[in-house]
């Protein structure tokens, strides 16, 4: 029993700031969290600082589009509000109170085929949808975009 040995040795734990290569602070700067012993930062503190520089710009509205969506007008409300060879436009539809401006501006208009119509209507810078196309060149009305 006393001729045993082990076949690896112990590691000797390295002293740090005691001469050496890395003399004084050993690399680990002056004062503060970092420079103390048992030093443990959160990992997400690392994280987030880590971050800093692409959080640029995020915030309350980083996932809305700048491009604001259409205010849906269906055709029974253009029936009830327009007469046969009227025009409907942006403007038009404002005056009459079918729409509100949004922000000072004109808002995008969509024409839905919900409902029927039975007047001749033209429509200029309205988007229009396939069915409400289809039910607006029936009675020979036309849409300029």
């Amino acid at each position: 029993m006393n001729t045993i040995k082990r076949r690896i040795k112990n590691k000797k734990s390295r002293q740090v700031a005691r001469g050496g290569t890395r003399g004084k602070t050993a690399g680990r700067g002056t004062k503060g969290q970092n420079a103390r012993s048992g030093r443990k930062k959160r990992p997400e503190i690392r994280d987030m600082i880590k971050r800093i520089p692409k959080l640029r710009g995020r915030g309350v509205s980083s996932l809305k589009s700048i491009q604001r969506d259409a205010i849906a007008v269906n055709l029974t409300v253009l029936n009830k509000s327009f007469n046969s060879g009227d025009t409907v436009s942006k403007e038009t539809l404002l005056e009459k109170g079918i729409v509100k401006k949004v922000s000072g501006k004109y808002p995008n208009v969509k024409i839905l085929s919900g409902g029927t119509l039975d007047k001749k209507l033209d429509f200029v810078s309205c988007q229009v949808s396939a069915g409400a196309r289809a039910k607006i060149e029936s009675l020979g009305g036309s849409i300029k975009v």
